[in-house]
């Protein structure tokens, strides 16, 4: 009896389960690519066993400071701005009478995120491009400023990352904000009104409580994937210049570079497995953490 009721909940997650399964589990086995010295023509299985060596040259390379450095610190970085910017616009959004425009805003917020970092990349050359971008050409100009080679000048970068990151991404984090305040008992705030209390006391003392179970929840998603970087913004959004690389170069895009010069796929899989490893055991420590200050907040 007890199949028979749940029949129907198990065919409906059957298509979800067997797309996980072929896609995220299977391909577990090739991770023992990262211990392999891989030669194609022996395969997989075949290829020689060289134990930690593909692991080395993220450890030895002169490179290896700058890149852990900046992966760690931007993804800091778009984590804490995300969730700020994300619940202010949320706030906002929902404080809104007028029905369609707040729908519009929803829109306006969401559209970025659904964008490929192709577009995007395309969109900060036309407002930075050194010969016909709208800074150099109009904003600058306005304001009595010469011209900037933005592709060859490494300050400005980590604020046009962040900025870039922050524009693209904010939707995502901002609905799920938005629809808990939905969520949010109306009478806390109507009895805090007749209590006295404006706007800001209302935010402060009920809107932000409230958001903290979603907060902590993306937060700890998010630093799961920590010692990973979005590929796309930190390579095609600099025009993968060269002179940037301080400041641009990642795990993810050292790796790739590093893939096309010497083509060993066994160092490529290292950097994943290592990145993952690290991910998973960030993860773990930060809900043992929320675990022992609010146990309810907690993901496990």
């Amino acid at each position: 009896m007890k199949v028979r009721k749940w029949a129907p909940m198990f065919i409906m997650m059957a298509p979800g389960l067997i797309y996980l399964f072929i896609n995220n589990y299977i391909p577990m086995a090739g991770l023992v690519i990262a211990f392999k010295k891989m030669d194609f023509r022996k395969g997989i299985w075949g290829s020689d066993w060289v134990g930690f060596d593909n692991f080395k040259y993220l450890f030895t390379t002169p490179d290896a400071f700058v890149i852990t450095r900046n992966t760690i610190l931007y993804n800091l970085a778009f984590i804490i701005v995300n969730i700020v910017v994300g619940i202010i616009f949320a706030i906002f959004i929902s404080e809104m009478v007028n029905k369609h425009m707040k729908q519009l805003y929803q829109s306006a917020v969401l559209l970025p995120f659904l964008m490929s970092m192709v577009i995007v990349s395309y969109i900060v050359y036309a407002i930075l491009s050194p010969e016909t971008g709208l800074m150099n050409k109009t904003v600058l100009p306005m304001a009595g400023k010469d011209p900037v080679s933005w592709y060859s000048e490494t300050k400005y970068w980590p604020y046009i990352l962040i900025i870039v990151n922050t524009w693209k991404g904010v939707g995502y984090g901002c609905l799920i904000y938005l629809a808990s305040i939905i969520g949010i008992d109306r009478s806390l705030y109507e009895a805090a009104d007749i209590d006295g209390a404006g706007k800001w006391v209302q935010i402060r003392t009920i809107t932000l409580p409230m958001l903290l179970p979603s907060v902590i929840t993306l937060t700890l998603l998010n630093v799961g994937r920590i010692f990973f970087s979005d590929f796309s913004l930190f390579y095609q959004v600099p025009q993968n210049s060269g002179i940037l690389y301080s400041v641009t170069n990642t795990i993810d895009t050292y790796v790739y570079r590093a893939l096309l010069q010497l083509g060993d796929t066994g160092m490529a899989s290292a950097a994943g497995f290592y990145q993952s490893v690290i991910g998973f055991l960030l993860i773990i420590g930060c809900n043992w953490l929320v675990r022992k200050l609010d146990r309810d907040s907690a993901l496990f």
